[in-house]
């Protein structure tokens, strides 16, 4: 039987499970922050651990928190509804359900084209390439870390427009591209390397969705191909037969 306070008739884990969710909802426990340790928790409601554990159990098989070991509990993101389509811009989903979205330059460079990147791009192998490594963002919450390739010739001082734009749809437009759609994208899962477990502010070990896909232009002509890597955690792609 649970222990139970007696003016309430309510059980102890249920108030401070139910206080906890409170905090999330009105904003006082913002997605992917950490919330305060079990012993905080259990002086600020008057309650044992043991109590404080139900309650964050509880609420982690409701899916609003997540523990990770040796880390602690966090708010847990809900998953940003993210459609594939042949139009598909990172800048518009992520506007579209009410949030910011931004994109911050990692790297770029022009170098040789390998096999794969060539075959994508309908280019001889070792033709130079421009490679942009960026993330991307959603109320400053990393969603994807992606490494995109186009052809250098036609996009000269492509990485510093990318980083002024902070947008590929930008960068393009400046080129006098105003439209392109995408051509393919095919979907693995892995789980974050080191790097993009920072980038993405990951635990370690935690998955990744991973796109592979090719943009065209206008006339159907290859343009752009990229490589992204979502935090598993925090999208959910839809398909799109628009």
């Amino acid at each position: 039987m649970s222990i139970q306070d007696t003016a309430s008739g309510v059980a102890l884990w249920r108030q401070v499970a139910d206080g906890i969710e409170r905090g999330i909802a009105d904003g006082r426990f913002v997605a992917g922050e950490k919330l305060p340790g079990e012993t905080e928790i259990a002086e600020t409601y008057r309650v044992n651990r043991h109590t404080v554990r139900r309650a964050l159990a509880t609420l982690a098989e409701r899916g609003l928190v997540r523990a990770e070991r040796g880390s602690g509990t966090y708010v847990e993101a809900q998953r940003l509804a993210y459609p594939l389509r042949a139009r598909t811009r990172f800048s518009e989903i992520v506007g579209g359900v009410g949030r910011e979205a931004s994109g911050e330059l990692i790297a770029s460079a022009v170098e040789p084209a390998t096999r794969e990147i060539a075959t994508r791009l309908n280019v001889r192998t070792g033709t130079m390439v421009l490679r942009i490594d960026a993330l991307r963002l959603a109320d400053k919450m990393p969603l994807s870390a992606g490494t995109t390739f186009l052809v250098a010739d036609r996009f000269v001082n492509g990485g510093r427009i990318y980083e002024r734009a902070r947008s590929m749809t930008r960068m393009l437009a400046h080129y006098g591209i105003r439209d392109y759609s995408r051509a393919w994208t095919r979907i693995t899962a892995a789980v974050a390397d080191m790097a993009d477990t920072g980038r993405l502010k990951l635990a370690a070990g935690q998955p990744v969705l991973v796109t592979d896909s090719l943009d065209v232009d206008a006339d159907g002509e290859p343009l752009l191909t990229t490589r992204a890597r979502f935090a598993a955690e925090r999208v959910q792609f839809v398909t799109d037969n628009q």
